[in-house]
């Protein structure tokens, strides 16, 4: 199947010059609302004694009630019937390849990794079913660390909905358009946007035009947010503006249907016989969102050196130690590079976080010698050696230097502090490249000591 390069040309461009997008309201942790039905939303108050419309009042809390106001999060929901009459009898469901941390399946020497594409399946799979974890980092149950997985969707969820008690969602499609259909309205995704979904809020996964893989980051600690511009100040980056959050639309539907929950690293579902998407209204800060990565700002050297990889950070999730992420979401954008007498891609390094890496489109600048392809996925865990293949270093080492456009590119890395544990399905996939780590041998030895 082939996929289109949604650089900033054509249509991606317009995008960027339109407005708000139809059907959704613009910021970052704004205090929103929104309602589908007019005065459906009390004014004044948050639980009247009678809501319109036969309403049920509901709150979603997604911090505890004492935290401080700029970590609050929670939202007031306005819906046809409360999650407790969603909530059937539970059995346990399989989660197939779906792991969650703390979870050591097998023990592997210790080197840089890296896969190529999983292929698409050719029978009928969910977004539930298709899951495919990569690595599992930290402690759900201490609510620190992550899960990098791949999803692979060949159908629709018809009549079932999910949600996740373990952790929030980071959707990166890499490959076809979803639909996450959410209790909070709908959002829209396609390779090039990512969308984040709270812990806790129930979603519907569609395909509007035929199967989909990408990646998602399971994030067990601290809520994503923006990080601190320190010196660089008030603008570039992700900039608040640019991210929506949809408005309200619900499902008044009576039929047979499962709610799928994923609770404590396993998967239970119970049968019900409505849709539990039927949010009339809702105001609150703690909802879902979506993001175009296109409309990154990015910053960096305009003299000399390589600056360090942080200064790409979309998001963040913090930790309790300060300037040490739980988890940073970093991409490799368009950009240009203009530095003198400089290696411009990234230096040889070894690192104390651990980096889990993607591409969605194009070439990354770090890996020109083929094997890291859209699709494919690497990982550099903490403290191990990695860098440019030999193909790159050649190139940089010897180019004429003159500013140059990257273009057309577009990857992205979960870094958290946690060491990452490889899962038996990533270790055995035939995706895995078994050869990847021995690249840097093929490094010349270039030292002599007679010629500077």
């Amino acid at each position: 199947m082939n996929v289109q390069n949604p650089s900033l040309k054509g249509q991606a461009a317009e995008r960027l010059e339109s407005a708000i997008q139809p059907g959704y309201m613009s910021g970052f942790g704004n205090g929103f609302e929104t309602e589908a039905l007019p005065g459906a939303l009390p004014i004044g108050r948050n639980s009247p004694q009678k809501c319109s419309y036969g309403l049920y009042a509901e709150q979603l809390s997604g911090s505890p009630f004492t935290a401080p106001r700029t970590t609050n999060e929670r939202s007031w929901l306005y819906r046809i019937r409360p999650t407790v009459t969603h909530w059937g009898e539970f059995q346990k469901a399989d989660i197939g390849l779906w792991r969650t941390a703390p979870a050591v399946e097998v023990e592997i020497p210790i080197a840089p990794m890296r896969w190529s594409p999983i292929p698409l399946p050719e029978e009928s799979v969910s977004f539930l079913e298709g899951v495919r974890t990569i690595t599992t980092a930290g402690d759900a149950g201490s609510q620190a660390g992550m899960g990098a997985h791949v999803y692979l969707i060949t159908r629709s969820m018809v009549d079932e909905y999910f949600y996740n008690a373990d952790g929030e969602m980071l959707f990166v499609p890499q490959q076809g358009d979803v639909r996450l259909w959410t209790e909070f309205g709908i959002i829209d995704i396609e390779p090039g946007e990512i969308a984040v979904i709270p812990r806790g809020v129930k979603i519907r996964v569609e395909l509007p035009n035929g199967p989909a893989r990408g990646y998602f980051c399971e994030n067990y600690g601290g809520a994503f947010t923006l990080p601190e511009r320190g010196p660089i100040g008030a603008n570039c980056l992700a900039n608040p503006r640019d991210f929506l959050t949809p408005v309200a639309a619900y499902e008044d539907k009576d039929a047979p249907s499962k709610m799928y929950v994923k609770w404590g690293g396993s998967l239970w579902v119970a049968d019900m016989d409505h849709s539990p998407l039927d949010v009339v209204a809702w105001h609150g800060n703690y909802a879902p969102y979506k993001y175009d990565l296109r409309r990154y700002s990015p910053v960096g050297p305009i003299l000399y050196d390589h600056a360090d990889p942080s200064i790409f950070t979309v998001l963040t999730s913090p930790s309790e130690t300060p300037g040490t992420a739980n988890i940073d979401f970093v991409i490799f954008p368009d950009r240009w590079l203009v530095a003198e007498n400089t290696f411009r891609p990234p230096w040889y390094h070894m690192n104390v976080m651990s980096e889990f890496m993607g591409l969605i489109y194009g070439v990354y600048d770090a890996k020109t010698g083929g094997g890291f392809v859209p699709g494919g996925m690497s990982l550099h865990n903490t403290m191990l050696p990695h860098g440019p293949d030999m193909d790159a270093f050649e190139k940089a080492s010897n180019v004429e230097l003159k500013p140059h456009r990257l273009e057309g590119t577009l990857a992205f890395m979960f870094e958290t502090r946690f060491p990452q544990k490889v899962t038996a399905f990533a270790a055995g996939t035939e995706s895995l490249q078994k050869d990847y780590g021995a690249y840097g041998h093929k490094l010349k030895k270039h030292f002599n000591p007679n010629q500077r």
